[in-house]
């Protein structure tokens, strides 16, 4: 890998140069004005998911959450809205490079495909959890979500790399949610 970003560029046939192609950026589609809208259409549908998860966890957060054990490790509430809007940025940009690709590589089209599952998985913790106040419900669909995202990271290094490192963070932080999830639901069974 190594060789072909320290060779210079190939000359084409007008006798300028180009850059050589990568495996993981060859093939990418030029970016157009017409893939703003599928950017705002990704917003919307992770702003979406975020006021479903946001009005279901209001219902809980403030009284029977507040009653919970909980290990002293738990990051204060005020961490948990900006944490939680970086990484919906971040997925609704993913989502969209994916988007954009489902033509130009076979990986992308079932990597989509996981996205939305993995949103599908995000938006459902809420309701297991906190809709019905059942740390082992969201327990169980936090692991699954957090293989899916696993599945996703390894799919999706060799496509684009950027994507997949905007990736590693919301398995980092699904990781952390998973062992406070664990930890909430043993305290208190």
């Amino acid at each position: 890998m190594s060789e072909i970003h320290n060779r210079s560029p190939a000359p084409t046939q007008a006798g300028t140069r180009r850059l050589p192609c990568t495996r993981h950026t060859h093939n990418l589609p030029r970016m157009k004005p017409r893939t703003w809208p599928a950017l705002a259409g990704f917003i919307l549908l992770v702003a979406i998911v975020s006021a479903l998860g946001g009005a279901i966890t209001s219902t809980s957060v403030n009284t029977w959450y507040v009653e919970l054990v909980k290990p002293s490790w738990t990051p204060p509430g005020w961490l948990f809205g900006p944490a939680w809007s970086f990484l919906y940025a971040l997925m609704a940009v993913v989502g969209w490079r994916l988007w954009l690709l489902r033509n130009d590589s076979p990986l992308a089209r079932p990597l989509l495909k996981l996205w939305c599952l993995q949103l599908a998985l995000n938006c459902a913790w809420s309701f297991l959890f906190f809709g019905l106040r059942s740390p082992l419900a969201g327990l169980l669909d936090i692991a699954a979500l957090l293989v899916v995202l696993i599945w996703i990271q390894v799919r999706l290094w060799p496509l684009h790399r950027t994507l997949a490192l905007f990736w590693i963070a919301y398995i980092g932080w699904v990781g952390f949610a998973s062992a406070l999830n664990l930890s909430i639901w043993l305290n208190n069974r």
